[in-house]
């Protein structure tokens, strides 16, 4: 399947005029790690869309689509921007890393409303000099023609890389849930000076939304230095913001009830304001930010 799967669930009683969020999951996960924030933003009155990204989907024999392994994060970009089209208006968007990437480049695409990025992953110009991140990868990076393969890392690598925060019983279970993700995707992420398409590069001023970014001070896959370094990128456009006590998998682990709130307020109170003090191109979406709830 190459078009934008769906999660199977049923719609969201929220009326046409309801203000829509999208939730993006990020590498190796699946719609269900927003169960407790689609409940969380419907029960809100939201229209709540959770796409399942290309060829993440289970197959009945539980090997990985075969062109998963090449798929590119411009496919996934591309996939949402269409399910966008259909839904007629720009979504308050939150991405969690991949996804978080994936709704930056949505923004400078005019696609977002507002944007919350949930331990975003690095854009193109922004190195992870993190020796952490690289033995997470170890395997995967030092195996020749990584970038055309299905790639999971093993659990002790995203035990440390990616559920450090969570018990050894929640992170096996998370574990068990996940799927390979293409490697090209990570060579466009991890490597991107190594890519000449430039996917993950993003033009600053193209952005025309307020972004929130969220990294959790124990993150080590998406340390939180990188993330300032990313929202420093943006000049007044993104605001970056400590979670005490998390790591990556920030959409699952205990506590994820507070940064559904912090996405709430920030959408609902915060993104107008923020808005009406950046650029002309940004503040025109002020108006439309405040009427939205």
């Amino acid at each position: 399947m190459t078009a934008l799967e769906t999660t199977g669930m049923p719609q969201p009683a929220a009326h046409d005029d309801a203000p829509a969020v999208m939730l993006i999951h990020g590498m190796w996960s699946r719609p269900h790690v927003w169960d407790g924030f689609r409940a969380y933003f419907e029960d809100r009155g939201y229209k709540v869309i959770v796409p399942t990204l290309r060829h993440h989907a289970v197959s009945a024999d539980g090997r990985p689509h075969t062109g998963l392994a090449t798929t590119s994060v411009a496919d996934y970009v591309s996939d949402i921007a269409r399910e966008i089209g259909k839904l007629g208006r720009k979504p308050l968007v939150i991405g969690h890393s991949m996804g978080g990437l994936i709704a930056q480049l949505l923004a400078a695409r005019g696609l977002a409303r507002a944007v919350v990025g949930l331990a975003p992953a690095q854009i193109a110009g922004a190195f992870n000099y993190d020796l952490r991140t690289t033995w997470i990868f170890r395997r995967e990076f030092s195996s020749w023609g990584f970038w055309r393969k299905p790639q999971l890392p093993s659990f002790e690598a995203m035990r440390f890389g990616a559920l450090n925060r969570m018990s050894n019983a929640e992170a096996e279970d998370l574990y068990t849930t996940l799927v390979p993700e293409s490697g090209r995707t990570l060579l466009e992420i991890g490597l991107w000076f190594l890519d000449r398409q430039r996917t993950t590069w993003i033009n600053p001023a193209d952005v025309c939304c307020p972004m929130l970014f969220l990294t959790g001070a124990e993150d080590r896959l998406t340390p939180l230095w990188l993330t300032r370094r990313v929202t420093e990128f943006y000049e007044g456009k993104a605001r970056l913001e400590t979670v005490a006590d998390r790591g990556h998998w920030l959409p699952s682990e205990p506590g994820w009830e507070r940064l559904a709130e912090r996405a709430a307020l920030f959408f609902e109170t915060e993104a107008a304001d923020m808005a009406r003090s950046l650029s002309p191109q940004v503040r025109a979406l002020a108006g439309e930010l405040a009427a939205a709830r």
